[in-house]
Order: structure tokens, then sequence, then C-alpha cells
């Protein structure tokens, strides 16, 4: 083949002006159309591989539909000890002006760097970490956009576990390390993934040669000091052939309520099978000890214990979205989609009491921020947007829901959770043949 260039949307002219032939009409007319998504708040610049015969010429029509920003971590780990320091930056397609990391501590305070945490220098916030600063951090636009979501702790232990905070992208390497505060570092340590032993290494780490999505899962560590808190790793890989579906999609419910959880196969569900992760750390399958299976869905009858996250899992190993889902003790909750909004849809959130009176008026806030009165129990944005994303809860006379974040993804062409487009054409002119072959790379969710 004549060229071979991996290419982002910003330099999609320059290799059609180095790789294309305009002399030729072999393609004369053929236009092709690439969309990209961006997958439940994981974000990565777009990445295509493309071979074509350079006597052909090729019109490429390319739309950029990924995130402006994403956030940088530095060590590239989420788990840090007290006092230790970590860098966070927005990266942002041109310029970072206009936008600031923002976080939501455990403790529910959402805050800016500079303000009562953390030390602005440049287009990066230095933040020097103690117990109470661990949270969720992302990068936001004076605008209201914004970029991924990160997970950061800081255990009061002695231990943690060295663990990519980014998506490891599938077939790449990665080592995991058990790191006790004191000397020497590098103990003895066992690792575990979803609960179950997996490894005991004498040099206190271990090293994944080639990542596979059977490697995705919640892991920790423990030494002679101690353990370890868990942390999520997430492997992106070409495809995902699989989505958890949620009916009714919410993410929050009341004790009783009943939930109808599915796994939508590109082909069929058969092999899939509906997991969780139980916030008391129990991770299990659909029709063991909990929900019952009924053809390809699973239906849970839920209770206070069942909080968690949900996903669908191959006997492969493979791995669909991950959904959360909130079983609530109160007698109020805040109805808001359990999956990705597809931006310009219309949207209702609605403020539940568990009484008769479920239309009661409510204050529905954002971000910690009181964005509307409701008379009727309910908003509705018609046409929502990026902007649009974040950490919503409500509060009515009743009391106050649990907050839960809405996903807003992309454009409205985004109509899937994941796309993989092949074309493979064959011309034949004369003793000419054309291959044009391209593969699109994508990060895939967790959690969010």
């Amino acid at each position: 083949y004549g060229c071979q260039y991996n290419i982002t949307p910003s330099s999609a002219p320059t290799l059609l002006h180095l790789c294309a032939n305009t002399g030729s009409t072999a393609l004369e007319g053929l236009n092709l159309i690439l969309y990209f998504r961006q997958c439940n708040s994981l974000y990565l610049s777009p990445l295509i591989t493309l071979y074509l015969s350079p006597s052909l010429s090729l019109s490429l029509s390319f739309f950029d539909l990924s995130v402006p920003a994403s956030l940088s971590v530095s060590s590239d780990r989420s788990q840090f000890f007290e006092f230790e320091s970590v860098s966070l930056g927005c990266e942002v397609q041109g310029n970072s002006a206009g936008w600031r990391v923002v976080r939501n501590t455990e403790r529910g305070t959402l805050s800016e760097c500079n303000i009562d945490w953390g030390k602005q220098q440049g287009s990066s916030c230095i933040v020097s970490l103690i117990p109470s600063d661990s949270g969720v951090y992302w990068c936001e636009s004076g605008s209201g956009e914004h970029s991924n979501a990160v997970n950061i702790t800081v255990p009061a232990g002695a231990v943690i576990l060295e663990s990519p905070v980014r998506p490891v992208t599938e077939g790449y390497s990665v080592t995991l390390r058990c790191r006790h505060q004191g000397t020497p570092s590098d103990l003895t340590a066992d690792f575990y993934k979803d609960g179950s032993l997996i490894r005991t290494e004498t040099t206190g780490e271990i090293t994944i040669s080639a990542v596979s999505k059977s490697d995705e899962g919640l892991y920790k560590c423990t030494n002679s000091e101690g353990e370890s808190p868990e942390s999520w790793m997430t492997v992106a890989d070409l495809s995902l052939t699989a989505s958890l579906s949620v009916s009714p999609d919410r993410s929050q419910f009341f004790e009783y309520e009943s939930v109808s959880l599915s796994c939508e196969d590109q082909g069929n569900s058969a092999g899939w099978r509906v997991m969780r992760n139980a916030e008391r750390g129990n991770v299990s399958e659909c029709n063991t000890d909990w929900g019952k299976q009924q053809g390809s869905s699973c239906i849970v009858s839920l209770i206070l214990s069942y909080s968690g996250v949900y996903w669908c899992e191959s006997g492969s190993g493979e791995h669909s979205n991950a959904v959360n889902i909130t079983v609530h003790a109160g007698a109020v909750i805040l109805e808001s989609p359990a999956l990705p909004v597809t931006e310009g849809d219309s949207v209702t959130l609605r403020c539940r009491h568990q009484g008769t009176l479920s239309n009661l008026t409510a204050d529905f806030y954002k971000d910690g921020s009181l964005i509307r009165n409701a008379t009727t129990g309910e908003m509705t944005i018609p046409a929502v947007s990026k902007s649009d994303e974040g950490l919503y809860k409500c509060t009515n006379s009743k009391g106050e829901s649990p907050e839960s974040w809405m996903t807003v993804a992309g454009e409205k062409m985004r109509n899937v959770d994941i796309q993989i487009i092949w074309f493979f054409f064959t011309l034949l002119r004369g003793a000419e043949t054309c291959i044009i072959n391209w593969v699109v790379l994508l990060y895939t969710v967790k959690r969010c």
C-alpha cells in the first residue's frame, strides 16, 4: 500500500493532501463520513488508521464530536498517601483559558481549585492531599462544559494500590503496585480482583503484559502492613459487544421497588449475565442470591443492601457499560436517567415522595447549586446539552434525595454505546485493486 497515517480531526486535511492522488477518478464522488462517539464520560482523541492506494482519490468528511477537554492526573493513579502531592490539569483542544479544576468531596462539598484547596500554577492545580480531599474531580468551563471525571482516594491507612486512573488500552502492558508508606515499600503483597485472590508477589507489584477486557475490574492489595482501598481499572477495547439496559431508566429507587436489567448484545444475549458489586464489596451474578432470571432479563426486587454497580459480563470475561443503582432508605428520591442522555433530546427529572403526594413542590440542585423550584415536583430540560451534565439532587417538604450524576452523550447521531465502523471496498479497474480499511479506537465507561 502507498501510505499509512495515524490522524486526528485536525490532521485529516493534511493526510488527504499527502496521501490522495487527485489525478485518479477511481473513487471520484465517493464520500465517507465517520462519526465519533465519546462514551459515558471517558474521553480520548479519536484515532484512525487509514490505508489506501496512492493512485486513488478520496473525499473524506470528518466530524470531530469529542469533548473539548480532559482531566489529566500526574502519576496516573487514583490512590495517594496523606501529604502526597498531585497535579491536575485541563487538557483542552485549543487552549485551557476559562477551564478550571472542580471537585465534589466525599462530604458533598463542591468547589474549585485555588479557593479553599489546591494552588493554581499555570494551567495546573497542585494539591497537597489530606483524607478530606478524597472525592471526584473534573474540569469545567465557564459555560458549564465538563471533562471526564476522576475519583481520587486519600486513605488514612499505610497501604495504597497504584493502578491507572485512566482507561488502559487493550493489548498494552499495565503494572499494579502495592505500596507501603514506610520502608521497605516493596513488601510481599497479595492482589485481589473483584474480591478474589489472583496473585501473590514478593516484589509487591504485578504486571499484566497484554491487558484485555477480562482484566477490567475492582482491584485491591494487602501486605503485612495493611490493606489498600479498592480501585476500578477500566480497559478500553475496540468494541463493546453488549450494553446494560435499565427499566425503568433511573438510578434511584425506593426499597421494594422492582427493576429489570437486560444485556443487549449485538447479536444475541446468550452467554451474557448481569453482575453486580454491592456497596459491601460482594461481586455476584443474577439468579444466585439476588434477582430472578426471566428470559434475557434479570428482575430485581430491591432492598437497601442491593445498592451498587451493575454490569453485563460474558463467559469470556467481556464487560458492558456499568450502571450505579442506589436504593434509598429515605422518603424522597430523584428520578433521573441511569443511562447517558443524547444531546438535543428532552429529559425530565422528578422529585418523588414515597407517600401518596408524589407531586410536592420541589427544589432541584445541580452541582450543589439551586437551579429551579417546581410546584409540580418535576423539571424538564427540552434540549439537553453538555452544560447540563452534572450531579443532581432534589428536596421537598418530606426530605432530600441522594445525588445522581447525569451524563450527556454528545451529538444526536450517537445512538449506540460504541461504534466500530469497518468499510471494506474492493474496486476492480483493470488490474487495480483498492482496499480501504479503517479502524476506530475509542475509550469506554466506568464508571461514572
